[in-house]
């Protein structure tokens, strides 16, 4: 039975208590891991990661030389390792000195993507999670094990993946306790939007997008996709997020080739380019600002397409601190509203001659030149519209 990001937490949680280890397969990117921090922080335990997938058989108990003394951890009740810098070896000398010095608190050790490592050393790390003792080291009573993996062809319900992973065998199944994760769309989206350090997690474009088109959150590779070798997952749609606040940062959202293009390498073509064309509609190269004070702002909303230029029109019509009786304010948007094509000015005109009060106060303010000029374009535009009609 597959769980949501709610319900795996919550029995994740029981497994432990109750002394048991669990295992959380689910698709890659799916938010194993984020789901074991949150735990971890739920339970203010200390959280110690070894990725399995980068170990090699040995790793543990073969030293490499030359030691010295201080080489060596000794510790006063769980005996002594060699202090190697590398594979998970060092992970545990940096969770036995912890464990010494905060005897009284919980420590998980998180063993991601266990079955990407080859079968020795899945098997060493079982002997590890079974005996918790390895040569004279003893793991602290403190510290609990969840293990993360992928899903195999051998698993029910996962006869069509096509993960490189080495099952294990049916000893170490029948060893730990399987919870299956599933993207779950109104967990990732609270998760999303809470705030934290004055902003929310992920971007509201990539949360306003996915409350539209659920589906997006996460696509399973299949046989029948034949264009998309990537596909979005949670994690992608985290990445796609810090990547639209770098490019907010460096007022590069007119650059539509570069954003579509990293949009689309963590999504995928087909996705990344549905989400791109959604940020352009929604996000469309300049804020209110940029159009109407910026020094390059013409020149850039000239490469804009014709749909960005109306959205960006549009919002600096419904924005009230840029009001267009100003005479600055009037001559950029003048400028604008001049770069566009013949349909997107009568556009335009026509949302602005829906609001009589905005026509009366530019009329009333023509003493100032850009107000004027403003003015005067908006009669040249009803002109030609009623030109055409006749």
């Amino acid at each position: 039975m597959a769980l949501t990001y709610a319900t795996c937490l919550q029995a994740a949680d029981v497994i432990l208590n109750s002394g048991a280890v669990p295992t959380i397969v689910g698709e890659a990117g799916i938010g194993k891991s984020a789901l074991v921090a949150d735990l971890a922080q739920r339970r203010q335990a200390k959280l110690f990661t070894t990725v399995v997938s980068l170990v090699e058989k040995g790793d543990l108990v073969i030293p490499v030389p030359p030691l010295t003394a201080d080489s060596f951890v000794q510790t006063a009740k769980y005996g002594s390792l060699a202090d190697v810098q590398f594979g998970y070896s060092h992970t545990l000398v940096a969770m036995i000195r912890y464990a010494e010095a905060h005897p009284d608190q919980e420590i998980i050790w998180f063993l991601d993507e266990f079955n990407r490592g080859t079968q020795a050393v899945q098997s060493e790390l079982m002997n590890l999670v079974l005996q918790r003792q390895i040569n004279t080291l003893t793991l602290p009573d403190q510290v609990h094990l969840i293990l993360a993996e992928n899903p195999d062809a051998t698993m029910a319900g996962f006869a069509q993946s096509h993960y490189g992973v080495t099952p294990g065998d049916a000893a170490i199944a029948d060893r730990t306790t399987r919870l299956v994760l599933q993207a779950d769309v109104p967990s990732w989206l609270a998760w999303a939007t809470t705030v934290v350090d004055g902003q929310p997690r992920i971007d509201p474009l990539v949360t306003a997008y996915l409350q539209e088109t659920p589906a997006d959150l996460h696509v399973v590779a299949t046989d029948n996709l034949e264009d998309d070798d990537l596909q979005p997952t949670p994690r992608a749609w985290e990445r796609v997020s810090r990547a639209l606040r770098e490019l907010e940062r460096q007022g590069l959202f007119s650059q539509t080739a570069v954003m579509t293009a990293i949009i689309q390498g963590n999504l995928g073509v087909t996705v990344g380019t549905a989400f791109a064309s959604y940020v352009t509609t929604q996000r469309p190269g300049l804020t209110v600002e940029q159009a109407l004070t910026a020094p390059d702002a013409v020149t850039t909303f000239q490469t804009l397409t014709a749909a960005q230029q109306q959205t960006i029109l549009q919002n600096c019509l419904a924005s009230p601190d840029w009001p267009l009786t100003v005479d600055a304010t009037a001559s950029r948007f003048t400028a604008l509203l001049s770069v566009c094509p013949p349909d997107g000015q009568f556009a335009i005109a026509q949302q602005m001659a829906a609001q009589p009060d905005l026509l009366e106060n530019l009329s009333a303010a023509q003493d100032h030149p850009g107000v004027a000029a403003l003015y005067q374009q908006l009669t040249m535009i009803g002109k030609r519209s009623s030109e055409i009609e006749v």
